[in-house]
């Protein structure tokens, strides 16, 4: 297992040639400590494990790893469905001017077209998620003031990693001289 900065995680993902779409999370407080945990987990990329903390307001720190090649039945119980719990997603800026202009526009396109028919909030997320060309976006459980059940039967699945992880995170935090997040 490769312990990583956070953000090259979030790199790995975005760079995966894979359905956007099909992506889901799991995140909530960090059950030891400061900050918080995130899983992202998609069937033909596999699962990866974040644990970040806000250094202060403009920075968070925080390690990551990939701790399954796939998806399973097992792992894949504790992640929501589609349609279940709130939405994500993981964005990349545009690599230049001209690909911003032509994002706006589609962006621009999908809004006029939902303001002018009925539709399901989720429906609107994910044509706004593909305009913007969202590398990775889906359902997520998430709980901003605690850890849902998902996350804790996730933590239990990827012990190791967990424990590993947590020593990172706690050393970043250590060298950061700080002893609790910024809130």
């Amino acid at each position: 297992m490769r312990i990583r900065e956070w953000k090259d995680i979030l790199e790995d993902v975005t760079e995966r040639d894979v359905e956007p779409e099909d992506w889901r999370a799991v995140a909530g407080d960090r059950s030891g400590g400061v900050g918080e945990d995130m899983y992202l987990a998609h069937p033909a990329a596999g699962v990866f494990f974040l644990k970040t903390y806000a250094k202060n307001p403009f920075e968070v720190r925080g390690v990551g790893t990939r701790v399954a090649r796939s998806l399973d039945d097992e792992i894949g119980s504790f992640l929501p469905q589609q349609d279940e719990g709130g939405r994500f997603a993981v964005q990349s800026p545009p690599e230049d001017e001209d690909q911003a202009e032509t994002v706006g526009k589609r962006l621009e396109t999908v809004l006029e077209t939902h303001a002018d028919a009925p539709t399901r909030p989720q429906d609107l997320f994910d044509d706004v998620m593909e305009a913007l060309e969202s590398p990775a976006f889906g359902p997520m459980a998430y709980d901003q003031y605690d850890r849902p059940d998902e996350l804790e039967g996730l933590s239990e699945q990827f012990e190791e990693a967990d424990d590993l992880l947590n020593a990172e995170l706690d050393d970043l935090i250590e060298t950061d001289e700080v002893d609790r997040g910024f809130m």
